[in-house]
């Protein structure tokens, strides 16, 4: 009501009102962001060129999908899909600079070379020819069928292998150009061979700091830092403290799990009105489905793969024997041998007949259509089971015909569709029939069956060791207390208070926003915690808790710094850099004193500093000297003349003073032709990681993530 007054008190506001809303619905809400604020659809620029929303998104699906089929964790991938990007589209800008163009033609003959396909035998036949037309045939069938999803993901990943042709073609244009000259070979062969004879004297910078301490200001630091800035150009990042408390289960909640369980192992469980229970059930897996806290394992098992508990028991154990309860990681569980047999390894071969919807299917036909087909296939091989090979045409499976429709020799326990180990477990050699699998209808041959060792079958009714909520309760508590304890105290406070309670206290001194995990917890509060803590008012000194879902443990993060995008802030990268930074201190001090001294020989500079003349042999190519490796040292014996005293060196552990007294030549094999091509070998190696690192260091790379990211939820 008041927000209403003061409209009716001020009329203008009202008609500003009415303009903001009619130009809300003349232009789309990207246009108003672009008027006041960034493009949230627009997370950044490479060199003016926009990286967009869309194509970050679709370079992260291409990531995710490569993780899962190898296995590997798919989150946490953002920072590494932003790279991905940002160098293509500096490749696809240097590429075009060329003048070089990435036409169809060019695209699909350079298709088997990427890692994508190479990799792959099955796109090749048994001469080695790339299988190109089938390959096509099977894009077009995606196209064709309307299976819209799949084609996508095509196009997704026909993005990123273009970029990387375009990475191939672009780098070996310019490896190409890569070249040594003799001359430069022939000087690399003199610095190998030439040996100088020197006698030094070194002043150690540990020795010499323990009578001259020097201390190492943020503002040293910051010198150092401005004087190399592509290696200390950072990211936006912040420095966090956060201390974990763990909503571990109590004695109490152990007690009541393990009460759990013995009520459904002796007594009955509640959905059967207590009459029925683990030890009188006649449907095992239907009891554990309903009432364990881990699933129902319908296949047969060898010892290894079982509890620790059992393997030792099993082979003597009879069908309905059971064991436990027993403890296993933060179970308590009860296991009831169901059933046990020899674990045959079967030879088998199929013909896959797919149809639209089933897991990983091209096909457009469909269930019924696929079922008919199945059926008349299975009738025609039965009859004749010469005709398998020639129905295998028919098989939906890639290379089916190559294979002979063999998937090769499988147990019980091979990863393969429930289905299909049903039917080679309960068939003979010879068979031929058909079983319905989530990919499709296979007719399958039992091509070879050997006995193998026994196999079990068992249920396992298990019960998790959880946190109680009294116990949940007590670390929401402790985490309330600590939070109230740090609050507006600095972070040496936070660090000692945590210390004092006995809390294990992490503290990564430079995390960036899309990271993905956190170092020392790795939950599901990761990602909240770096939102958290890259909001705009978000401030140092700041703190706050998190609940980790499902485990009710509680997290208490501080914010102990803040770092925008550009040079390391000093004190984030002191532990890297002060002894490096210390050191030039002390060459700054002990080079002044052997100036000011004016000393003519080596034994004064050593009697100055406490320390022994010493001699030794030195060259480029093998710099090491007093336990150090020392280049600028190998530099001024070979730029000194004979008999005469060098300048001081600021050497990697001490500073050194030279005086060479002879040169020779030790001539290692390989001459001057040979060193050429080393060279040209080596540079090419190296050249595309060293050219587009520096095509990185030098582009105009503007990153709106931070500010746009979270716009379009907001």
């Amino acid at each position: 009501m008041a927000v209403l007054g003061e409209i009716r008190k001020r009329p203008w506001l009202l008609m500003g009102v009415i303009a903001l809303a009619l130009v809300a619905f003349l232009i789309n809400p990207d246009t108003i962001d672009q008027v006041f604020g960034k493009n949230p659809s627009i997370l950044g620029k490479v060199n003016g060129e926009d990286i967009s929303r869309d194509e970050f998104n679709d370079q992260l699906f291409v990531l995710q999908q490569q993780a899962q089929q190898q296995g590997q964790p798919q989150n946490g991938l953002e920072e590494q899909a932003w790279q991905v990007l940002v160098q293509s589209k500096l490749i696809k800008q240097e590429f075009e600079k060329l003048g070089l163009e990435l036409t169809d033609d060019v695209f699909w003959s350079q298709l088997q070379y990427d890692p994508m396909f190479a990799q792959n035998p099955s796109n090749f036949d048994e001469k080695g020819n790339f299988k190109l037309q089938d390959i096509k045939k099977q894009i077009e069938s995606l196209q064709n069928s309307g299976e819209a999803e799949m084609y996508n993901s095509w196009l997704r990943n026909k993005k990123s292998i273009e970029y990387r042709m375009m990475a191939r073609i672009l780098f070996g244009n310019l490896g190409n150009g890569i070249t040594a000259s003799k001359k430069e070979a022939d000087l690399i062969v003199k610095q190998r061979d030439e040996i100088a004879n020197i006698d030094y004297v070194k002043v150690d910078y540990t020795s010499f700091e323990k009578i001259n301490p020097v201390k190492v200001t943020t503002q040293d630091l910051l010198d150092y830092i401005k004087l190399h800035p592509t290696r200390f150009k950072v990211d936006a990042n912040r420095n966090l403290g956060y201390v974990y408390f763990p909503a571990t289960p109590s004695a109490q909640d152990d007690a009541a799990s393990l009460n759990e369980l013995n009520k459904l192992f002796l007594k009955g469980s509640d959905a059967f009105n207590g009459t029925e229970n683990f030890q009188n059930t006649t449907n095992d897996s239907m009891f554990v489905e309903l009432n364990s806290d881990v699933p129902y394992i319908p296949q047969y098992l060898k010892p290894e793969q079982l509890p620790s508990t059992l393997k030792d028991k099993i082979a003597s154990a009879a069908i309905g024997q059971t064991f436990g309860p027993y403890k296993e990681q933060n179970y308590y569980i009860v296991s009831k041998l169901l059933d046990k047999k020899p674990s045959d390894s079967t030879l088998s071969s199929h013909i896959l007949i797919a149809y639209k919807g089933a897991e990983r299917s091209t096909a457009t036909r469909t269930k019924e259509a696929a079922k008919k087909l199945a059926d008349s296939i299975l009738a025609d091989t039965k009859s004749n089971a010469a005709n398998f090979d020639k129905d295998l045409k028919f098989s939906d499976e890639p290379n089916a015909v190559e294979r002979k429709g063999s998937v090769g020799w499988t147990t019980p326990e091979s990863q393969f569709a429930p289905g299909y180990l049903q039917f080679l477990a309960t068939n003979s050699k010879g068979t031929i029939g058909l079983a319905e699998t989530q990919f499709g209808y296979h007719i399958i041959k039992i091509d070879d069956k050997k006995a193998g060792s026994m196999a079990y079958k068992v249920a396992h009714l298990a019960k998790s060791i959880k946190a109680s909520d009294k116990t949940e309760s007590d670390v929401h508590n402790k985490a309330t207390r600590f939070i109230q304890q740090i609050q507006g105290k600095s972070f040496n406070e936070f660090s000692n208070i945590a210390k004092k309670g006995g809390f294990t206290m992490q503290n990564p001194k430079s995390v960036t926003r899309f990271q993905g995990q956190l170092p020392g917890l790795g939950t599901d509060k990761d990602s909240e915690i770096l939102m958290w803590a890259f909001d705009k008012k978000r401030e140092i000194g700041d703190t706050d808790i998190f609940t980790v879902d499902g485990t009710g443990d509680r997290i208490v993060v501080y914010v102990a710094g803040k770092q925008d995008a550009g040079l390391a802030n000093p004190e984030s990268v002191r532990e890297q850099i002060e002894p490096i930074v210390k050191n030039k201190l002390l060459a700054k001090k002990i080079i002044e004193k052997i100036n000011s001294a004016k000393a003519g020989s080596l034994d004064q500079i050593a009697k100055m500093f406490n320390t022994q003349k010493a001699n030794s042999d030195i060259n480029f190519f093998n710099a090491f000297l007093a336990n150090s490796m020392e280049p600028k040292v190998a530099g001024a014996a070979f730029g000194v003349a004979n008999n005469k005293l060098s300048s001081p060196i600021e050497g990697m552990s001490g500073v050194y003073v030279v005086q060479r007294k002879s040169l020779k030549s030790n001539k290692m094999p390989g001459d001057a032709k040979q060193v050429v091509e080393s060279i040209q070998q080596q540079n090419s190696s190296m050249f595309g990681q060293g050219y587009l690192k520096s095509l990185q260091d030098n582009a105009d790379i503007e990153d709106f993530r931070i500010e746009v990211w979270d716009k379009n939820h907001q």
